[in-house]
């Protein structure tokens, strides 16, 4: 099984890419804890410092959506993840 994250602004330059995709074994059946933790494990402190607070919970000033719903009108980081799942993590928007 195979998702893709993507990155916009301060997490692309953590990253060093624009997307990126993760696959899964076929009886894994991943979360957004999982793939936040893979991906924390991968590019270390810059990324767990953007992402999470000091208590561990995602910032809540950042909107991860999959294939565009946000989390928080699904199971939140316990929300399970399909083939083919897009996992978008935005930085907050501003305007005025």
């Amino acid at each position: 099984m195979q998702i893709s994250i993507r990155y916009f602004t301060t997490l692309r330059e953590i990253t060093n890419k624009k997307e990126e995709k993760l696959t899964f074994p076929e009886n894994q059946e991943p979360t957004i804890s999982l793939v936040l933790k893979m991906l924390t494990d991968k590019y270390g402190k810059p990324f767990t410092e953007y992402v999470f607070d000091p208590e561990g919970k995602i910032k809540s000033i950042l909107q991860l959506l999959i294939n565009g719903t946000n989390i928080t009108t699904l199971k939140l980081q316990k929300t399970p993840l399909q083939e083919g799942d897009v996992l978008a993590i935005l930085p907050p928007v501003s305007g005025g």
